[in-house]
């Protein structure tokens, strides 16, 4: 079974950046899609972005398109998320989780989610 740990939230101001982790252990995550979501106080988790097993395909919710990038290492059994231009409306917990199809249509988280990485950004 796979486990998710999600790391290098924190706290940072207005226009600044963060970069996430996602590291796999138990079970390869290689043939995975992998998605980062989100959840702020009071809401809904939200999808972030998405992509594909091999790499070649990413999908972002228009809110970040332009200034989050998601990549991954198979090598490492992680993925990433490189946040830029960051704004209180980013402040969440994020987390990770698996598409098993290994596509980014129709996302399907299918993993258990871990403990999520919480990000503040200050006005």
């Amino acid at each position: 079974q796979v486990q998710l740990e999600e790391s290098g939230g924190g706290l940072v101001q207005a226009g600044g950046s963060l970069r996430l982790s996602c590291a796999a252990s138990g079970q390869t995550i290689s043939t995975y899609g992998m998605g980062w979501f989100r959840q702020a106080p009071g809401k809904e988790r939200e999808f972030v972005a998405a992509i594909t097993w091999t790499g070649g395909s990413t999908t972002y919710a228009d809110s970040v398109k332009g200034r989050f990038t998601i990549s991954r290492d198979n090598t490492k059994n992680t993925v990433y998320l490189q946040m830029n231009s960051l704004n209180p409306e980013d402040t969440a917990v994020y987390y990770c989780n698996g598409d098993p199809r290994g596509g980014t249509i129709r996302f399907t988280p299918s993993l258990m989610w871990g403990q999520g990485t919480q990000v503040t950004v200050s006005s």
